[in-house]
């Protein structure tokens, strides 16, 4: 890959959010700026070869993003198109006004924007993952596990329905905040997991994906800065992203959390996520993101694999499963179970979930069924139960993990 080619990459991963969310600013139409923020990179191809890499990607593509679009709405027939849309207030500064300002704010206003509560959950997610994150509709819909076609249809409709009903550009105003943000944090969090591993493709993890999260997370704090929902969610990201260069080996396989060399976890992102989840649970109930930052504490603070409390680690998802009832936290209660009670009580855990329609295609559940079975050397049983977990499985990483496993078992059976 060329030093341009590197350059302008990583000026997608890391600025297209940003791209995007200033050029909405002007033209208040989500597929015109998806449109100028594209020519802005195409145009970059040539220019930076021609001129060099600019010192900031990101200004320098905001600028031709924003100049093209200026550029359209000068045409009547666009901007007959645009003004229904997009309601944007006429008190705040204008795209070229405040700008140190510009870019968190943007970024904000297109987060609740995406998060609309006109707007069906499923289309919330969908949004922000295309728009704020810049993924393509393939790699959304594979999020999903839904065909492309459908994603595609679910996310033009969502932007016509954002066009329909006028919704605003806007960060709601303060008293609106706690009714929405619900909304927000959910979708930071899919970021956050979509990144942390990878649905599909060669890499296990998207850090792109990850660290938009973590930006994303923070400036809510910084917006609600007593809130502990919002305070208990960083403080998850922050817990779980501090294992991120110790969870593929030297050959870039995966290394379990067992395996991972805990001397180069990321101590300073555990301390302050451990503050931030003293911040979550003080003076008010756990909820659900506090909870979970806290078994990724446990896990944290254990100096080894062997000194894991997994007794206070099933405690956790106990109250977990209470405030948020969902099939994968009962997954996740039944491994940890079965690190805390041995493989046989994992297993029985884990019986009620195999009817479960929601993990019918979760590999997850495969694959700890698989590991509970080799633990009990039922190589028969095991054997199918990672044949599943293989086919289940669309990241490469995480797949290479599993057919080996797969060959060992195979091995055994003989």
């Amino acid at each position: 890959m060329t030093g341009v080619a590197a350059a302008l990459a990583d000026a997608y991963r890391r600025e297209w959010g940003r791209v995007l969310a200033a050029t909405v600013r002007v033209t208040r139409d989500l597929d015109l700026a998806e449109e100028c923020a594209q020519d802005a990179y195409a145009r970059a191809v040539q220019a930076w070869e021609r001129d060099g890499v600019p010192d900031r990607p990101g200004a320098w593509l905001t600028t031709v993003a924003r100049n093209r679009a200026t550029d359209l709405l000068r045409r009547e027939t666009v901007l007959r198109r645009t003004l229904p849309l997009l309601v944007i207030d006429e008190a705040e500064p204008g795209p070229d006004e405040g700008e140190p300002q510009a870019v968190p704010d943007d970024r904000l206003r297109l987060i609740f924007t995406c998060c609309h509560p006109a707007l069906a959950h499923e289309a919330q997610v969908a949004l922000t993952l295309r728009l704020l994150c810049g993924l393509s509709t393939a790699e959304v819909a594979r999020a999903f596990l839904v065909p492309e076609p459908t994603m595609a249809a679910r996310i033009t409709r969502a932007k016509k329905k954002i066009a329909a009903a006028r919704i605003p550009y806007r960060v709601p105003a303060a008293e609106d905040l706690p009714q929405r943000v619900g909304a927000v944090l959910e979708v930071v969090h899919l970021v956050f997991t979509t990144g942390h591993t990878a649905p599909a493709g060669a890499r296990l993890a998207r850090h792109d994906l990850a660290d938009s999260a973590i930006r994303l997370a923070r400036m809510l704090h910084d917006l609600l800065p007593g809130d502990g929902d919002v305070a208990g969610l960083l403080a998850l990201l922050l817990l779980t992203d501090a294992r991120r260069e110790t969870r593929t080996a030297a050959g870039g396989g995966l290394a379990l959390l067992e395996d991972q060399d805990r001397t180069r976890w990321d101590r300073r992102r555990i301390a302050e996520g451990t503050a931030l989840l003293t911040e979550a649970l003080t003076g008010r109930p756990p909820a659900r993101y506090a909870v979970q930052a806290a078994i990724a504490a446990v896990h944290a603070e254990a100096p080894t694999w062997q000194d894991t409390d997994w007794t206070e680690i099933c405690g956790l998802y106990e109250v977990l499963r209470r405030l948020w009832p969902n099939p994968v936290v009962d997954l996740n209660r039944a491994v940890a179970l079965g690190m805390r009670d041995g493989p046989e009580a994992g297993l029985a855990a884990l019986e009620p979930l195999l009817g479960e329609p929601a993990l019918a295609t979760y590999g997850y559940l495969s694959a700890a069924r698989a590991d509970f079975l080799r633990r009990l050397r039922r190589w028969d049983e095991a054997l199918v139960a990672y044949e599943e977990a293989v086919t289940l499985t669309a990241n490469d990483v995480e797949r290479a993990f599993l057919g080996a496993r797969l060959a060992e078992v195979r091995a055994h059976r003989g």
